[in-house]
C-alpha cells in the first residue's frame, strides 16, 4: 500500500511540476521576447524603488511552489539582475503571496498570519546580504542567455507568432533539469508516502526547543505547497502541537523541497546550494521559536 501511495504521488507531483514549468517558462520566454532581457535588468535596477524590494513585490504577488520559481529566477540570472534582487525573489516567492498570508489569517489567527509576514519579509531582505558577504555571488552556475528578442533582432510578431519559439525555449530551459526534478519527486513522493500526517502527531505536547529544528528537518524532505500545508497545520494544532514546530515544519518543506534542491544544483556550484538549504533551514527554525514567543 505504502508504495502504491508513494507512485501515485510520484506521478501526480511530475505531472504538476512539468505542466507549472512547462507553462511559468512559455510565459517567461514571451516575456523575454516581447521586451528583451535588458528591460528586465532596466526595471529592476532603475527607479527609486530598491531592487530587492521589486524582488520582494514580484515573488509575493507570484503564488508559486518553490519549483516554479526557478524558470523567472533563471530568467532574471540571464537578464543580468542583481544578485541579491534575484535571491530575494527566490525565496520570497514559494513562502510570501497573499494565498498563503490569507489562509494563516483564516486557519489561524490575524497576529499568526501578521507575524508569519514580516519574518518573511526579514528573512527575504536579509538572507541575501549575508549570501553576499559570504561570497555566495561567485558560486552561480554560468547561465547560458538564450531566446532574448534583441538577441537575433527578430522584431516582435505576435503571441502566435511567437510561440513555437517559446515552446522551444521553454524545452531548452527544462531539459537540464528533468533528471535533477524526477529524482528530486521520487525521493519528496516516497517520503511523503511513509510519512502520513498521523505519524506526525508524536510532536504534540509540551513545547520542548529541540521540536522546532526537528520539524524543521522533517519538513525540507517534504515536498508540498504551504497552501496544502495550511489544513495538516489546523489539523495538527486541533492534535496539541505547538505553533512553533508546526510553522517550522511549514517553511522547511516549502522553502527547500527534493525537487526544488535537485533543480537548483544545475545552477548553484555545491557551496551555494548547501548555504541556500542551510538558510531555508535556520529560517524554518528562527521563525519556529519567533512565534512560540511572540504568541
Amino acid at each position: 500500500m505504502i508504495l502504491i501511495s508513494a507512485l501515485g504521488t510520484f506521478a501526480t507531483l511530475l505531472v504538476e511540476l512539468l505542466l507549472l514549468f512547462l507553462v511559468i517558462s512559455y510565459a517567461v520566454a514571451l516575456i523575454n521576447r516581447r521586451f528583451g532581457p535588458e528591460r528586465l535588468q532596466s526595471w529592476m535596477a532603475g527607479g527609486a524603488v530598491p531592487g530587492q524590494v521589486k524582488g520582494l513585490a514580484l515573488g509575493a504577488i507570484t503564488p508559486f511552489c518553490s519549483c516554479s520559481t526557478i524558470p523567472m529566477f533563471v530568467s532574471m540570472l540571464k537578464a543580468g539582475v542583481a544578485f541579491r534582487t534575484t535571491v530575494t525573489y527566490l525565496i520570497a516567492s514559494p513562502l510570501l503571496n497573499p494565498v498563503i498570508v490569507g489562509g494563516i489569517w483564516l486557519t489561524l489567527t490575524w497576529q499568526v498570519a501578521i507575524s508569519y509576514a514580516v519574518i518573511m519579509v526579514l528573512l527575504s531582505l536579509g538572507a541575501p546580504w549575508v549570501w553576499t558577504a559570504l561570497g555566495m555571488e561567485d558560486q552561480l552556475r554560468k547561465v547560458k542567455v538564450k531566446g532574448g528578442r534583441q538577441l537575433d533582432g527578430t522584431p516582435w510578431r505576435g503571441i502566435k507568432q511567437e510561440t513555437p519559439a517559446a515552446i522551444r525555449q521553454a524545452w531548452d530551459d527544462l531539459r537540464p533539469m528533468l533528471l535533477p526534478m524526477i529524482i528530486g519527486v521520487a525521493i519528496g513522493a516516497f517520503i511523503y508516502g511513509v510519512v502520513p500526517e498521523d505519524g506526525l502527531r508524536f510532536m504534540a505536547g509540551e513545547n520542548v526547543w529541540w521540536l522546532i529544528p526537528l520539524a524543521a528537518a522533517i519538513g525540507i524532505p517534504l515536498y508540498v505547497r504551504l497552501e496544502t500545508m495550511l489544513p495538516v497545520a489546523l489539523a495538527l494544532s486541533g492534535a496539541g502541537v505547538a505553533i512553533g514546530p508546526i510553522f517550522a515544519m511549514m517553511i522547511g518543506g516549502s522553502g527547500a523541497s527534493p525537487p526544488e534542491i535537485s533543480m537548483l544544483a544545475a545552477v548553484f556550484k555545491p557551496k551555494l546550494l548547501a548555504t541556500f538549504v542551510i538558510t531555508i533551514l535556520l529560517a524554518a527554525m528562527l521563525a519556529g521559536y519567533a512565534m512560540t514567543i511572540i504568541l
